[in-house]
């Protein structure tokens, strides 16, 4: 394991991570599932110590962090199953079904290979799912990738635990940690680097963007950032349940101190709902809660005290007096005019803002000035001629019906992304399957010697991995 806090090191770890990036690119999918399902069970078999540490770190609770680390083992297995399978390596042999290509046309056979050395930046708020082991990681060693990870200053202690566990799993140069924001930011522009995948905060995320893509080569950074993630609510959804989604909403918007990327911050109702006693009924039976750090309680008190501020905002819940350490939820109302005359950002902490329309065009028009986010929810009812409309409307990476953004499902078909400034790159996601597309490039082979290709490529295919082979396609009808 390679540990470091000062810049002026950072490319002793990336010239490590480098050396051994031949090795890991060219390791069967068998070999590198191993080292994934290995690294889940050092996971498991040191989860009380992990959970412990991380409790006492970040306040988030042992029962959530016991869920973690079942997510974080998940999704580390889950890799080890694609990476087995190679479909993810998208090998593409031109020509006729068991044959050479056609007179006259070269022989190119294509598939996705390795970029490199990746930096991976763990978020505060998920000190495993997307720290050190987290998804990330994963994704880029399932690639072929070393990973060079940048604690989060949340999680210190976890981050060295995790790191030291990893180590007597994979091969030397494989997966390295450095600390502080120096650091990061030399990571960032580091030669060796030739992606960096990042979860954080949209203005943090966007200088480091800026310094990847500034660079003389500049580099592909996958940042997550801010999310109001606005819940759309008809009043065909009202009148049949109105009680029972303003409940939800509020279990939602305060599920894990609201502090998740994927927290629903709007919540649009059409004027004269009647759900305002709801609300605050909702609101007062969630107990105060301690965040992940001091700077967290801070921004979030600083936040909620400026909107309160606000022309045209005013408070369901009133505004909780000072509880030492810990913070109360606060909930706030304006209309749709007015938040389309001055548009909110993410507030990371536990509050929300009811924002009441009073037509169809009043909706519509408040939704296109909202910022692009990474989860929009709609409750409407399936003859909702509005429902239909919002969908159109919405700038998102995953629209949920009569749910919430809250819960991200580690599957083939998630999506956890979308535009900016919810992310950098749109094209791609954070969780899923299809994360592992971030670490990989396409290389076409033209005429190349069958002993020269790569295994996948080779006509006896020794990796055994899926291919697919493509007739003429440029061939029209007559």
């Amino acid at each position: 394991m390679h540990t470091t806090s000062a810049a002026e090191q950072v490319s002793e770890v990336t010239t490590t991570a480098l050396a051994a990036s031949p090795f890991l690119a060219a390791s069967s999918p068998r070999d590198r599932a191993d080292l994934l399902l290995r690294l889940a069970q050092a996971l498991e078999d040191n989860r009380g110590e992990l959970v412990s540490v991380a409790d006492r770190e970040t306040h988030i609770g042992l029962g959530r962090l016991n869920g973690e680390v079942d997510r974080t083992r998940f999704q580390l297995a889950a890799f080890a199953d694609m990476v087995t399978d190679g479909a993810y390596l998208d090998a593409v042999i031109d020509g006729p079904v068991g044959g050479p290509p056609p007179a006259g046309r070269p022989d190119i056979r294509r598939m996705l290979t390795p970029l490199g050395p990746v930096a991976v930046f763990a978020a505060s708020n998920f000190p495993f799912a997307f720290s050190v082991l987290g998804g990330d990681t994963a994704s880029a060693l399932a690639a072929g990738c070393p990973v060079v990870v940048k604690a989060h200053e949340g999680h210190p202690e976890l981050s060295e635990l995790t790191c030291a566990l990893a180590a007597d799993v994979l091969p030397d140069g494989v997966l390295s940690l450095v600390t502080g924001r120096d650091a990061g930011r030399a990571l960032v522009v580091d030669p060796s680097i030739t992606a960096v995948g990042f979860t954080g905060s949209g203005a943090g995320g966007r200088a480091l963007f800026d310094l990847a893509t500034g660079r003389e080569d500049p580099i592909p950074f996958y940042g997550e950032l801010g999310s109001v993630n606005p819940v759309v609510v008809t009043p065909a959804a009202v009148a049949a349940r109105g009680e029972e989604v303003a409940k939800a909403f509020v279990a939602s918007f305060t599920l894990g101190s609201g502090q998740l990327c994927t927290k629903p911050g709007l919540l649009f109702l059409p004027a004269g709902h009647g759900l305002e006693e709801v609300l605050q009924q909702a609101v007062a039976e969630v107990a105060p809660s301690l965040l992940l750090g001091s700077w967290i309680r801070q921004g979030y008190v600083a936040a909620i005290g400026e909107l309160a501020r606000r022309s045209g905002v005013r408070e369901i819940v009133p505004l909780p007096q000072d509880t030492g350490e810990t913070v109360s939820p606060s909930l706030f109302t304006m209309s749709a005019t007015a938040l389309r005359e001055a548009p909110v950002a993410e507030c990371f902490g536990p509050s929300a803002l009811v924002v009441e329309y009073e037509s169809d065009d009043d909706l519509l028009g408040t939704l296109a000035t909202v910022p692009a986010s990474l989860a929009v929810a709609v409750h409407g009812e399936v003859e909702d001629d509005l429902a239909s409309k919002v969908f159109g409307a919405v700038r998102t990476g995953r629209v949920v019906w009569n749910g919430w953004p809250t819960g991200v499902s580690v599957t083939a078909a998630m999506h956890h992304g979308g535009p900016w400034p919810a992310t950098t790159a749109p094209l791609h996601t954070s969780v899923g399957a299809a994360a592992i597309s971030r670490w990989l490039r396409p290389v076409a082979y033209q005429n190349v010697p069958d002993a020269l290709l790569p295994p996948p490529l080779r006509r006896d295919n020794p990796w055994s991995v899926p291919r697919r082979v493509e007739g003429d396609w440029t061939r029209r009808p007559a």
